[in-house]
C-alpha cells in the first residue's frame, strides 16, 4: 500500500508541468534606448506605459491621453534610433523639465 502511494505521487509529480519562474526585478532607470527598443529588457510597450504612470504620478496626474501617449513613444523611438546608449529615463526626464519650464 504504501509502495503504491510512493509510485502515484512520483507519477503526478512527474506527469505534472510544474513551472518555476524566478522572480524578476528591473531597474528601469538604467536600461538605455538600445535595450528598450531591441525588446532586451521587456516588451517597450510595457517599459513605456510604466514610465508614463511613474510620471503622471509625480504630477499628481490620473489621466491618461492616448494619442499623446503614442506620439510620446514614437518620440523616445526616433531619439533612440540616434542615441542607442542613452538611459531613456534620463531622456524622458529631460523632456518632461523642458515641458514644465514652457508651461
Amino acid at each position: 500500500m504504501r509502495l503504491a502511494a510512493i509510485i502515484l505521487l512520483g507519477l503526478v509529480l512527474s506527469s505534472s508541468s510544474w513551472t518555476v519562474r524566478a522572480q524578476e526585478t528591473i531597474d528601469i532607470s538604467k536600461i538605455t534606448c538600445d535595450q528598450w527598443m531591441g525588446y532586451k529588457i521587456t516588451d517597450p510597450h510595457d517599459i513605456a506605459m510604466w514610465l508614463n504612470g511613474f510620471y503622471h504620478s509625480k504630477r499628481n496626474d490620473t489621466i491618461i491621453e492616448v494619442q499623446e501617449f503614442q506620439a510620446n513613444i514614437r518620440k523616445l523611438e526616433d531619439y533612440c534610433i540616434s542615441h542607442p546608449e542613452r538611459r531613456i529615463m534620463q531622456v524622458v526626464e529631460e523632456w518632461f523639465k523642458v515641458a514644465k519650464k514652457t508651461k
